[in-house]
């Protein structure tokens, strides 16, 4: 943050630099239906789904952050799920693979857990499915937290929160962070 002083009105502003915007996408292995509750990832093997790593959320290593919006996109058209975003501060142990029912939080992830964005049905207006969840859509945004030491990463875990149907291998899920930096 910095400060704007105007000598002649005799004021002081606070200036904030806009937010940093930090993205993460992955292509899903979709094998099958996805059940409510269900992880979207990029394998459906046991042991080979990754987390969503979100690079340079901080400024600096062990820095703080705060989410103040995101956004996901899912390459498709008709599929409207609501997606609950589980966030962390190093890759977590619960359940990465696709298709596969949600098990965050683990207690064994408590110590890294930030918390969960709530986005909102996605929309289909003829382009993506698209879904935005801000400071009033009841998203739990603001997430503030500070990174881990030696990181400046997220690792976060998509979830349906709806069942989806009508799903194809290969669609891809984006998902976008708005970060303010401290």
């Amino acid at each position: 943050m910095g400060l704007k002083i105007d000598f002649i009105r005799g004021t002081v502003t606070v200036v904030e630099p806009p937010p940093v915007e930090v993205e993460a996408t992955k292509v899903l292995a979709a094998a099958g239906d996805y059940a409510a509750e269900d992880v979207l990832s990029e394998s459906a093997t046991d042991g080979l789904g990754t987390p969503f790593v979100f690079r340079h959320v901080a400024r600096k290593d062990g820095g703080s952050f705060r989410i103040t919006k995101t956004i996901a996109l899912l390459k498709t058209t008709d599929l409207v799920p609501r997606i609950k975003l589980f966030l962390f501060t190093s890759r977590p142990t619960s359940e990465l693979d696709d298709n596969s029912a949600n098990t965050a939080v683990l207690t064994a992830d408590r110590s890294r857990y930030v918390g969960r964005v709530e986005l909102p049905a996605m929309s289909d207006l003829g382009g993506n499915s698209e879904a935005i969840a801000t400071l009033d859509t009841g998203s739990n945004l603001p997430l503030e937290g500070k990174c881990a030491t030696g990181s400046d990463d997220l690792y976060g875990i998509a979830v349906t929160e709806d069942a989806i149907t009508g799903e194809a291998a290969g669609m891809a899920l984006m998902l976008k962070l708005f970060v303010r930096q401290d």
